[in-house]
């Protein structure tokens, strides 16, 4: 008897639709085709354990199935269930009047229940767009998938419940969700606030700037300034996610499978801080099975790298392509992805290896020649990259101790928002520019051409201070941005020399003059 069943397979963020073709003849044997990794082909002894302890008799037969499009790799223990739903019915356990109805996806343990699985957020958006009537997943992935609207879905606790509700013995009720009033619902609660960081105004300052236009940022300072502090508080200031971004970016955490069970959308932006001993891999994503990376974890959202210098070298020049193209393509032998990576690319490091070189409380023990060779870990088209570099010096305990709690991040944020609408509009004729920071050299003469005032005083900047050739567009970048947070149509000169304060690893003396 051939029976089907079907399920899908993820790669990269989009499924496809897999047809289990199960075969039951007389004999012994067991055959699975269709590039089935080792995880599908263990299915089969699961399965079995599982039909006995939810009192099923596993069928003695000759047993064929075939995973269609056979081209197409499946891996993964997700197959578990259609597998087991394709036998039993093709043993006549199960009437097969509704499989085509249902897509279906989900691991079994041995004694019948189903397990969580990664990548159901876009199995159900498949199963929507292939017309089926409603998907059956595990119970800790219901919410993640019913955000799907127009589309029934079902969570099961065990095996025993899929064949009731396939047999139509019992009456199960889709999970439904409120995704827009959940989406809304915690948009706005965080639990770390600028209020909390005492003094350093002209550091929050920058940190505005940069969410204001979606500008990479470098937070250079000695030890216990507060860089990690500030960085951890940049997501409170940046707009709130669309639910289109919202939803792209829950279709990434759960491929990589770090939703937390029970999760529908994620509903503020990402804030991803991998440690300096991160491997390339685990920065761009791939590995023996197609995973994102932090960079595309960190999408809509912002990625922190602390101590940046201490870094891997070849770790940090994966990022040069990321950063430019907002997307990153993953190719390896067996399969090629791609995932999207728009992110804030914030970093922070020490002025010198001893961590002291321009603190005033604090003797640095390093020589120039060393403060150079720790500040070239840092490669200059990585530098390129960054549009705002933030001096940083640590408040003094005089001051730390009298001070009155700083702006909240509440007030902060309405006047960043304020500025991306201005953004908004202005880009709206240009497909994929949605903030300054992605303005191309065209667009530049467009919206940020500095009057000739303007223009002498970035000469002169450009030529006393040593400030590179790439600095310039940078530069135009930050000052528009600095416009639009002023409420300015033109770039003037106050913007100019504001941006112009913020690329100091840019200047030709950095290494030999004081902070």
């Amino acid at each position: 008897m051939l029976v089907k069943t079907y399920t899908a397979a993820v790669n990269g963020l989009n499924a496809t639709t897999i047809t289990v073709e199960v075969n039951m003849t007389r004999g012994i044997m067991f055959h699975l085709s269709g590039l089935a990794d080792t995880s599908v082909k263990e299915s089969y002894d699961r399965i079995r354990a599982a039909v006995s302890n939810i009192g099923f008799k596993p069928p003695t037969a000759e047993i064929t199935i075939n995973l269609s499009p056979a081209d197409i790799r499946k891996e993964g223990s997700g197959y578990d269930l259609p597998l087991a739903i394709g036998i039993l019915a093709a043993h006549n356990k199960i009437t097969c009047d509704l499989l085509e109805q249902y897509m279906m996806v989900g691991e079994l343990g041995l004694d019948g229940r189903l397990k969580p699985v990664n990548g159901t957020l876009s199995i159900a958006i498949r199963a929507r767009a292939e017309k089926f009537k409603g998907l059956i997943v595990p119970k800790e992935n219901e919410r993640e998938a019913a955000v799907v609207n127009n589309l029934n879905v079902y969570g099961m606790e065990n095996l025993a419940d899929v064949i009731s509700f396939l047999n139509g013995a019992d009456n199960y009720e889709p999970t439904v969700v409120d995704t827009r009033r959940e989406f809304y619902e915690h948009q706005y609660s965080f639990d770390l606030d600028f209020a909390d960081v005492k003094g350093q105004e002209s550091v929050k300052r920058a940190l505005e700037v940069a969410a204001a236009g979606g500008h990479n940022l470098i937070m250079i300072g000695p030890p216990g300034s507060g860089k990690s502090m500030m960085a951890k508080r940049l997501p409170g200031i940046l707009p709130p996610l669309s639910l289109a971004e919202s939803l792209e970016t829950t279709q990434i955490h759960s491929v990589a499978g770090k939703l937390t069970n029970g999760t529908s959308l994620i509903s503020q932006r990402p804030f991803r801080s991998p440690h300096h001993t991160v491997s390339q891999v685990a920065m761009t994503g791939g590995g023996n099975h197609a995973v994102p990376g932090e960079v595309s974890m960190a999408h809509n959202g912002v990625l922190f790298l602390d101590e940046l210098p201490e870094f891997n070298k070849s770790t940090l020049e994966v990022l040069r392509q990321p950063l430019e193209d907002r997307k990153i393509t993953i190719s390896r032998a067996k399969y090629t992805v791609e995932y999207p990576c728009s992110f804030m690319f914030v970093a922070s490091m020490n002025p010198c290896p001893c961590g002291y070189y321009g603190d005033p409380t604090h003797h640095c023990v390093c020589t120039p020649g060393q403060i150079q060779r720790y500040m070239n870990k840092i490669s200059g088209p990585l530098l390129d990259r960054i549009d705002i570099h933030c001096e940083i010096q640590a408040v003094p305990f005089a001051q730390l101790s009298q001070m009155q709690p700083g702006e909240p991040s509440s007030v902060i944020r309405e006047r960043v928002i304020a500025a991306r609408k201005v953004q908004e509009e202005r880009f709206k004729p240009y497909k994929g520019i949605h903030s300054n920071a992605m303005m191309t050299e065209r667009m530049l003469h467009e919206f940020a051409e500095p009057d000739a005032a303007s223009l002498d005083m970035l000469r002169m900047a450009m030529e006393r201070l040593k400030l590179s050739a790439r600095a310039y567009s940078r530069i135009l970048k930050v000052a528009r941005t600095i416009a639009d947070l002023a409420g300015s149509e033109k770039v003037e000169s106050m913007h100019i020399a504001e941006a112009i304060g913020y690329r100091n690893l840019d200047r030709g003396d950095w290494a030999e003059r004081g902070i």
